[in-house]
């Protein structure tokens, strides 16, 4: 019998597999369980309840706290304490505190702690961004956190995938975020629901690893359980100051990640074909993520918030494409705009390249690395009847506070718009 041709999901899976308890279900073994404050305080509360308050690992257990930074109210304040008491009881050696903090989904990977071939939970949506590495990082609820936590295994459904080819070329002016935005507008917020998106193509293999976090961040707003993309040369070169005493070069080690790479061949539950020659910016209109059209259709919007932020668009590459638009301008009168750092390096390596400065100087308000404003928590959050031109992942109704709209873009197009108080396409607002 020929040897079954895998996805990198499957070979992820079956390179950790520890039990299969049914057919559809795996238990694999994890390299990493990433906890914040906002999720995992319920799950050590739950952990003392039953006894169980114990770690498997603790240099694979990374703690920060990113939502709420730093607290604004005693509820806050003890989400934090809670976690700050666990980290030293169990003397967890990675755990990012207010100061040396950031937005999660940005700061693990920069600190090194997402790697080819890794399983990854977080009680985080979002997590999947990790897969840009060639891992399989999922978001789980607390039961899974916990069992992570105490026992460094998690179960899934039998893992199945998407293969979404992205070809062609990208116009001047055209991101992953917009490519992104139209995939889901393509697929819908359901299609592809309990499958891994494994992203390849032409226009992958040229992107940055910034650029493969922010296609993968999104994935779940299409359902998915990760989305992943294929370890190569960029992946290398982009962990090569973590990982160059394991390897004699850089040659080895991509022939060390390459193993995790899909085979020819492999069984896919779809196969989907996406040119994006001919895409434009594109923007959401309405409260699902798979409501996406390009900006030239949008009319005239008006704004009332401009976010630049986000673990979506909150890095550095990100934060210089806005930068470029609004250099040597001012914004619009009628806005407030806001443009959160992902990280504390982000952030310094902003000031170094006078990125804050070309902020500050066009009208921005620049805040603290945090994840606030995208769930409607701190540093950004909208009125009723306010609209928020923003470069988060999520324009659920409320998502950025009771009775707030959200039109989810790019950090270029976010840019522009702050210059002219309405959604508006970039191109016509090219670097000074």
């Amino acid at each position: 019998m020929k040897s079954k041709k895998r996805t990198i999901a499957e070979k992820i899976f079956d390179f950790h597999h520890i039990d299969t308890p049914s057919e559809n279900i795996r238990v694999i073994s994890l390299d990493a369980v990433f906890c914040h404050e906002i999720t995992t305080p319920v799950a050590i509360a739950d952990l003392e309840t039953r006894g169980m308050d114990k770690v498997f690992d603790t240099s694979k257990i990374k703690v920060v706290i990113d939502h709420v930074s730093p607290a604004k109210d005693s509820k806050t304040a003890m989400q934090g304490k809670i976690l700050r008491e666990w980290v030293r009881k169990h003397k967890i050696q990675d755990f990012f505190d207010i100061g040396r903090n950031g937005v999660c989904h940005a700061i693990f990977p920069e600190k090194g702690f997402v790697r080819p071939g890794f399983a990854i939970i977080m009680g985080d949506s979002h997590t999947c961004t990790h897969g840009a590495f060639g891992a399989f990082a999922a978001g789980v609820g607390t039961t899974d956190l916990e069992v992570g936590i105490l026992k460094g295994v998690c179960a899934f459904k039998k893992p199945e995938s998407i293969s979404v080819k992205i070809t062609g070329a990208l116009h001047e002016g055209v991101y992953a975020k917009d490519v992104i935005l139209a995939l889901i507008g393509k697929i819908g917020v359901n299609g592809a629901t309990d499958r891994v998106i494994e992203f390849s193509g032409q226009v992958v293999d040229n992107m940055t690893m910034d650029q493969r976090m922010t296609l993968c961040n999104m994935a779940v707003e299409a359902g998915a359980t990760s989305g992943i993309c294929a370890p190569d040369r960029v992946t290398v070169d982009y962990l090569w100051k973590f990982i160059k005493d394991q390897y004699s070069n850089r040659e080895e080690a991509l022939k060390e990640f390459r193993r995790f790479a899909p085979d020819k061949g492999a069984d896919y539950t779809d196969i989907i074909n996406f040119d994006v020659s001919s895409l434009e910016p594109q923007v959401t209109f309405g409260y699902k993520p798979d409501q996406v059209k390009p900006v030239s259709e949008m009319g005239d919007v008006k704004i009332d918030q401009v976010y630049i932020g986000s673990c979506t668009n909150g890095r550095l590459e990100d934060l210089k494409i806005a930068a470029s638009i609004i250099k040597g301008r001012k914004i619009s009168d009628s806005v407030r705009a806001i443009v959160s750092p992902a990280t504390p390096e982000i952030f310094s390596k902003s000031i170094e390249n006078g990125i804050i400065k070309d902020f500050m100087d066009s009208g921005f308000c620049v805040t603290n690395p945090t994840c606030g404003a995208c769930l409607g928590m701190s540093n950004g959050v909208l009125a009723h009847g306010e609209v928020c031109a923003s470069t988060t992942n999520r324009n659920f109704n409320g998502r950025m506070g009771k009775g707030g709209m959200i039109h989810l873009m790019s950090p270029a197009t976010a840019a522009a718009s702050a210059l002219t108080g309405k959604i508006t396409n970039s191109k016509y607002y090219s670097a000074t």
